[in-house]
C-alpha cells in the first residue's frame, strides 16, 4: 500500500519543480494540471461531454483553453458546469493512477488541494511557499499575466499562511538546493514512519 503525499501551493510557489524532486526520490506522481490537458486533447474523456455543454470551446478535435475562459467571462454559470462535467474525470484518473502505482510513496500535485476538500483522501499533505515578494516576483517574470489576473488567482486560493499551518510538512523553495534537500527530508521521515507502523 503507497503512502499518498498531496502536494499543493499556490501561484509561483515552485510546486511543479519541487514535485519533479519527488519523482528524482524515487515517488510516483500524478498531477492534476496534467490530467485536465489529456482529458482536454483530441479523444480525451472531457471532449464530449464538453462539446455537448460548450461547442464553441472544440477547437481541431479537442477543448480549447482559450475558448473555455471566454465562455466563463461571458456567462459566471460556466464555470460550475464546467467543473460538474471536469471533476469527475480528473477523479477518475486520479484513481486509476491510484491503483496502477507501486511506488512506496504516491504525490498527488493538486493546486487547488484545500479549495477543494482532497485532504481528506491523503495521508499527509506538503506545501510549498516562499515569501510573497519573491512570489509575485516569480510569477511577473513569466510574463504570461497581469497584476490584476495574478490578483485574481490569488483571490480564489487559499491564503499560503492558512495552507501552511494546516500542512504536515512545508517546503520553502527559495533555493533548489533548499528545496531538495527539504524534498529529501520529508520522503525520510516518511519512509521512516511507513517501516515503523
Amino acid at each position: 500500500m503507497s503512502f499518498i503525499l498531496g502536494l499543493t501551493g499556490s501561484i509561483g510557489m515552485g510546486k511543479s519543480t519541487t514535485a519533479q524532486m519527488f519523482v528524482d526520490e524515487g515517488c510516483a506522481l500524478w498531477d492534476a494540471d496534467a490530467a485536465v490537458h489529456r482529458l482536454y486533447a483530441p479523444g480525451g474523456a472531457a471532449v464530449a461531454p464538453m462539446a455537448e455543454a460548450f461547442p464553441e470551446a472544440v477547437v481541431e478535435g479537442g477543448i480549447d483553453r482559450g475558448a473555455l475562459k471566454r465562455a466563463i467571462a461571458a456567462d459566471p454559470g460556466a464555470l460550475k458546469r464546467i467543473e460538474a462535467i471536469v471533476h469527475p474525470l480528473v477523479g477518475a484518473d486520479r484513481q486509476a493512477f491510484l491503483a496502477e502505482a507501486t511506488a512506496d510513496i504516491v504525490v498527488l500535485d493538486i493546486p487547488l488541494l484545500y479549495e477543494g476538500g482532497s485532504e481528506r483522501m491523503m495521508d499527509a499533505v506538503a506545501v510549498v511557499s516562499v515569501p510573497p515578494e519573491l512570489q509575485r516576483e516569480r510569477v511577473m517574470a513569466r510574463g504570461t499575466m497581469s497584476e490584476t489576473q495574478f490578483g485574481a488567482i490569488l483571490a480564489k486560493q487559499m491564503p499560503d499562511a492558512e495552507k501552511r499551518a494546516r500542512a504536515d510538512y512545508v517546503i520553502v523553495t527559495d533555493t533548489l538546493d533548499h528545496a531538495r534537500a527539504q524534498v529529501r527530508d520529508v520522503v525520510a521521515d516518511i519512509r521512516r514512519k511507513s517501516a515503523d507502523a
